[in-house]
């Protein structure tokens, strides 16, 4: 996508003549992958916590901007998702970063409600660790998760009734 200015409504996105220009200067302008989309990591402004990772395509990236409210590409779905617009837990954002190459984004949000992120009903969507072999260099026979949040911080089906669920098998 080099060369090409991406835009949406008000939100207008420079070209990428240099590297320069994309490392080192003002302008904004990102690089989307072949599928119209960059790696997008989300953190909690308070705590530092990963609540979540996604992705944006240029829509998302011009309405998060516009609106200060996280706005995801979901893949599942094949659709643009405003965080939170049916479950109240919106993402609002405090601070947008964007890396050296201009081709993955930081959100640091504060989230509305209960302060979940996670369609599961946990605080975060990284709320299970691998379980890491005791000596460095033994395997272990098979990996195994550990949950790192003891509880759910809400119901999802109290909060999202009969909505699909985004995981896909």
């Amino acid at each position: 996508m080099m060369g090409v200015i991406l835009a949406h409504e008000s939100a207008a996105f420079r070209p990428r003549l240099s590297i320069v220009q994309v490392e080192e200067s003002t302008d904004l302008a990102p690089r989307f992958d072949a599928a119209g989309l960059l790696t997008v990591v989300t953190t909690d402004a308070e705590s530092g916590d990963v609540v979540m990772v996604g992705v944006m395509n240029a829509e998302a990236l011009a309405r998060t901007i516009e609106t200060r409210e996280a706005h995801y590409w979901s893949r599942s779905r094949q659709c643009l998702w405003h965080k939170g617009a049916t479950s109240g837990l919106t993402q609002h954002v405090v601070e947008l970063r964007i890396d050296d190459d201009q081709d993955a984004v930081w959100l640091r949000v504060k989230t509305a409600g209960v302060g979940a992120n996670c369609h599961v009903g946990y605080r975060s969507c990284f709320y299970r660790r691998v379980d890491l072999p005791v000596d460095e260099g033994v395997s272990a026979p098979a990996a195994r998760l550990v949950f790192c949040e003891a509880e759910k911080t809400f119901d999802p089906i109290a909060v999202y009734g009969d909505a699909p669920n985004p995981t896909q098998i």
